[in-house]
């Protein structure tokens, strides 16, 4: 499940996933376009450190720019999704653990205000990627949304 850990400026969500890989090769899902497009969208670099990245998995497929605020190789991608209320800021952190690689996901909220909505999505691309890496079924969104609503609420306290 996830967490929602209080910051100085708001919450951090924070979902994590383990995979029996090397660190290099969980930060190669998260950083290749051509394995991004499995479970996430491909993306392509417009200019400098903004990115377009197509949510293949949305309805209608649409663009989302996105910018680079970090690429430290490859343990840390901090992305800035621009959206029109200000922003999603986000970062996918890549570590060894005992059982091989954990990814994080860790989403900086302002408030805890559509943690409903905003947690069943990223369980969902979540486990798009372990689908895409497992070669194995594709979840549907149905399945989170909305019956992960409540739980993702839960964790205001």
């Amino acid at each position: 499940m996830a967490d929602l850990v209080r910051t100085e400026d708001g919450f951090d969500l924070v979902l994590r996933r383990t995979f029996a890989a090397s660190v290099q090769d969980v930060w190669a899902e998260v950083t290749e376009p051509h394995r991004t497009a499995l479970w996430f969208g491909p993306w392509e670099v417009t200019d400098g450190k903004n990115i377009r990245v197509r949510m293949v998995f949305e309805e209608g497929e649409p663009w989302v720019d996105m910018r680079i605020e970090a690429c430290e190789a490859p343990v840390r991608l901090a992305l800035m999704g621009m959206e029109d209320a200000g922003g999603w800021p986000l970062e996918l952190l890549v570590s060894e653990v005992e059982d091989g690689t954990e990814l994080r996901l860790v989403h900086h909220l302002r408030s805890a205000d559509g943690i409903g909505e905003i947690g069943p999505g990223w369980e969902y691309y979540l486990d798009l990627l372990v689908a895409a890496r497992d070669d194995s079924v594709r979840p549907s969104f149905d399945d989170y949304y909305p019956a992960l609503k409540a739980s993702f609420e839960a964790l205001r306290g």
